[in-house]
């Protein structure tokens, strides 16, 4: 039984050299655990600065985009979808049904000759209810008002 816990205790410790040998190779720069870190300032693509053939042309002013190249967010949205898509014959169709929208619906709804359905005499009191003291609720106990939950 003691050779057993001798053999255990050996073992363990050989066991813990080795992990602690295994993490800190992890901390060199060479051998086993080296990596090829990438480049943080190589973010984006340019383009390579050209000469212009036509001279007359305008210097490009401070803050907007290049024109010659597409943005990144557009280039991002191809990318990921593909870039504009034909609509099918079902979405035209149910398009054409749905028709366009009446420019001047906004003056229908705000005329004051427009029918409107009646929500009963509850909406109308809660409407015309009148403000109360900012408190959401009050108790009381005992006959003595307590505090208000908003107060």
């Amino acid at each position: 039984m003691r050779v057993e816990l001798m053999r255990m205790k050996k073992t363990g410790a050989l066991l813990l050299v080795a992990t602690g040998a295994v993490m800190l190779s992890a901390c060199g720069s060479t051998g086993l655990f080296n990596r090829a870190r990438p480049d943080e300032f190589a973010v984006q693509r340019q383009t390579p600065l050209v000469v212009p053939p036509d001279f007359s042309l305008s210097p490009p002013k401070e803050g907007q985009p290049r024109p010659a190249d597409e943005s990144l967010q557009q280039q991002t949205l191809d990318a990921l979808f593909g870039g504009p898509q034909a609509r099918s014959d079902i979405e035209k169709t149910t398009l054409g049904l749905a028709g366009t929208s009446d420019p001047a619906i906004r003056s229908t709804v705000g005329d004051p000759g427009t029918y409107t359905v009646a929500k009963g005499q509850i909406t109308r009191a809660i409407l015309a209810a009148p403000e109360g003291d900012g408190r959401d609720a009050q108790t009381s106990v005992g006959g003595k008002a307590g505090a208000g939950v908003g107060a």
